[in-house]
C-alpha cells in the first residue's frame, strides 16, 4: 500500500508532505514492495498520523473493564478503534485482589480481531492509594503497598501490567517502588504527597504521574507538591485529561510549557458512559451520572471522563496547542511512557502500520490498521 501526498507526522519534528509505504503490516522504505498489492490512497490536503495510544481508560460504550466481562471488553476495544485508538491499556480501579484477578484474566481471553483496538498492557490504578485523595475510587478496598500481591496479579495476566498508580507517602511505598520499578512503570497519583515525598519516589524509580493536577494537592509557591517534583524530575511522564472539564485550558497550556510534548501523555480516563446518552452508569462499583461530557458521583466528584482520546487531542488543539504537540502527546509520548515506541505511536520504518488519515478540520477520514 502507498499513501501518497499526505502531510505526514514525523517523529523528529513537524509534518512533511511525502509518500508513506506499507507492506506486511509495517511501515517500509521500499516503494516497489509497498506497491505490490496495488493499493494507493491519495491523502492530498490531509494529515497522516499514527493511530492513537490511550494508556489510561476504564471503559466506554456502556462497558467497564472492571466488569470482568470478555464481551464487554471487546465492545470497549471496538469502540476505541472506531475512534482512531488502536493501542489501549484497559485501566482497573481499587478492588480487592480476588476481584482484580477476575478483571485481569479477561485480557487473556481477547484475541487479535481486526475490528478491535490492541491491548498493549494493563494500567492498575490502585488499590495502593491515599484515602484523602481517593477521588472516585472505593475507599473500602484501599490497601497498603504489597509487592507480592502485585506480582501475583501480574502473573494472572501474563505480565501485562505496564502501569501502576500509588501514593508515595503511605507506609511501605518507597520499598515497593525500589523493588518493582524494573518490572513495571510506577505512577504517582491519588496522593497527598508533598514535594519531598514525591521527589523521593521519583529518585527511587517512579517515572509517571497519574492525571496531573487531579487527585493531588495543587501547585503552591511554598508547597509545590507532586506537580513541582515532577517538573524537577527529567525522566517523569505526566498524564493530562484534556476533556475541557478536568483541567482549565490555561493549565493545559501551562503543563505543555513546563513539561513539553516529550513528557505530556494525553489520556481520556474514559468510563463506560463514553459514547453513550446521558444517564446513570457505574465506575468502580459506584454510581456515576453523565450529563454531556460531565461524569460525576452523586456528591459531584468527577468520576473519569466521558470523552475519547481522539476528541481530547482535538480539544488540545482547540485550547491553543500546536497540532504537532497534540498528536505527539496522543501517540509517540504515551507509547514511550509504556516502553512500546517505536513499535506503536510512530510512522517510522519498522513501526506497526496503524495509521490515521485526518482532514484539515481534524475529522477522522480513514483508519488503516494491519
Amino acid at each position: 500500500m502507498i499513501i501518497k501526498n499526505g502531510n505526514v507526522y514525523c517523529s523528529d519534528g513537524g509534518f512533511k508532505i511525502k509518500d508513506l509505504y506499507v507492506a506486511d503490516g509495517f511501515i517500509v522504505d521500499d516503494r516497489n514492495l509497498a506497491a505490490a498489492d496495488g493499493k494507493v490512497i491519495d491523502a492530498t490536503g490531509k494529515y497522516v498520523i499514527p493511530s492513537l495510544v490511550d494508556v489510561h481508560s476504564h471503559g466506554a460504550f456502556g462497558h467497564d473493564f472492571c466488569d470482568a466481562d470478555v464481551e464487554g471488553l471487546k465492545a470497549i476495544l471496538k469502540y476505541e478503534k472506531s475512534c482512531g485508538i488502536t493501542s489501549y491499556c484497559p485501566t482497573s480501579m481499587t478492588f480487592p485482589e480476588d476481584r482484580l484477578e477476575k478483571i485481569f484474566n479477561t485480557v487473556n481471553e481477547v484475541g487479535a480481531e481486526g475490528n478491535l483496538a490492541n491491548i498493549v498492557g494493563i494500567n492498575m490504578e490502585g488499590p495502593f492509594i491515599s484515602y484523602q485523595k481517593r477521588g472516585a475510587q472505593n475507599p473500602d478496598y484501599i490497601l497498603a503497598p504489597d509487592v507480592e500481591m502485585f506480582r501475583r496479579l501480574n502473573r494472572i495476566c501474563d505480565n501485562k501490567i505496564r502501569l501502576i498508580t500509588m501514593a508515595p507517602e503511605v507506609e511501605g511505598a518507597t520499598d515497593f517502588i525500589k523493588e518493582l520499578c524494573s518490572e513495571v512503570n510506577i505512577s504517582v497519583g491519588h496522593t497527598m504527597a508533598n514535594y519531598d515525598e514525591a521527589t523521593a519516589a521519583f529518585k527511587a524509580g517512579a517515572n509517571h504521574v497519574t492525571h496531573l493536577f487531579n487527585a493531588m494537592p495543587p501547585l503552591n509557591h511554598r508547597e509545590p507538591g507532586v506537580i513541582g517534583a515532577a517538573a524537577d524530575s527529567e525522566n517523569v511522564f505526566v498524564e493530562l485529561i484534556c476533556d475541557g472539564i478536568h483541567i482549565h485550558p490555561s493549565a493545559i497550556r501551562l503543563a505543555f510549557k513546563v513539561f513539553g510534548s516529550d513528557r505530556v501523555v494525553l489520556i481520556s480516563d474514559s468510563m463506560e458512559a463514553t459514547g453513550m446518552v446521558d444517564g446513570e452508569y457505574e465506575l468502580g462499583g459506584q454510581k456515576v451520572f453523565k450529563k454531556g461530557n460531565h461524569a460525576t458521583l452523586a456528591d459531584g466528584t468527577l468520576a473519569g471522563s466521558a470523552t475519547n482520546l481522539f476528541d481530547c487531542m482535538k480539544k488540545a488543539v482547540e485550547f491553543g496547542l500546536p497540532l504537532y504537540d497534540a498528536v505527539k502527546s496522543a501517540t509517540t509520548t504515551p507509547a514511550k511512557s509504556i516502553g512500546m515506541y517505536p513499535k506503536i505511536g510512530a510512522l517510522e520504518v519498522g513501526s506497526k502500520a496503524d495509521i490515521l488519515i485526518v482532514s484539515k478540520d481534524l475529522e477522522l477520514d480513514e483508519l488503516i490498521s494491519m
